[in-house]
């Protein structure tokens, strides 16, 4: 429940210096609201783009899907996938975020000379799908992490455009209103009682 607003000289006092902190925050806010559009916006380029490159290269090996089994022994696929995923973490415009560093394999063991020649190329080429989808988790990571603090940076600007700087302005109005109103019958009591004086003397 809003308190009740008080008509007096220090409530307007209290209402100016809440107006002059609001206006004051309120363009920091702003600053802060574009700098981490200009962030998502990047990372939804990166996003793209990675997803695009990844596309590719499955799109060129789509013809090699049905010979990726065993092969002597060796399962191209699983030894494909890393084995752990190395992330930092890094301040970017005040917000901690996930940043991509690489993916480790485990050594994959099969003889050169039972194994095709071209499975070598295949499983670089497979892992670096891996990469590129490891890199795509923590850049979606990322980006949820800079949308979540966006939403609350556009919440606390809202606030103060739309609610409080409003209110302290619409506050600091009555109040002069009502002050002013007051110091005008104030006048007019003093003319009434100096006429009164006049008369009786």
């Amino acid at each position: 429940m809003a308190r009740k607003l008080a008509l007096t000289r220090l409530e307007l006092k209290h209402q100016r210096e809440a107006l002059a902190r609001y206006s004051r925050f309120l363009p920091s806010l702003q600053r802060r609201q574009q700098q981490l559009q200009i962030e998502v916006q990047r990372t939804s380029s990166q996003l793209h783009q990675q997803k695009r490159e990844l596309e590719s290269l499955r799109a060129h090996f789509a013809r090699y899907s049905s010979v990726l089994g065993d092969i002597a022994g060796l399962n191209v696929r699983a030894t494909a996938e890393p084995i752990r995923v190395r992330t930092a973490t890094i301040n970017v415009v005040g917000v901690r975020v996930p940043e991509f560093v690489d993916v480790e394999f485990a050594d994959p063991e099969y003889s050169l000379f039972a194994t095709a020649p071209w499975v070598d190329s295949v499983l670089a080429s497979l892992r670096e799908q891996s990469r590129r989808t490891a890199h795509l988790a923590v850049l979606e990571e990322r980006r949820a992490v800079l949308r979540h603090e966006l939403a609350r940076v556009i919440q606390r600007v809202n606030l103060f455009e739309k609610v409080k700087i409003p209110e302290a302005q619409t506050a600091i109005h009555k109040i002069r209103v009502h002050l002013g109103d007051e110091m005008a019958a104030a006048v007019g009591l003093a003319k009434m009682a100096k006429g009164r004086s006049v008369e009786l003397s």
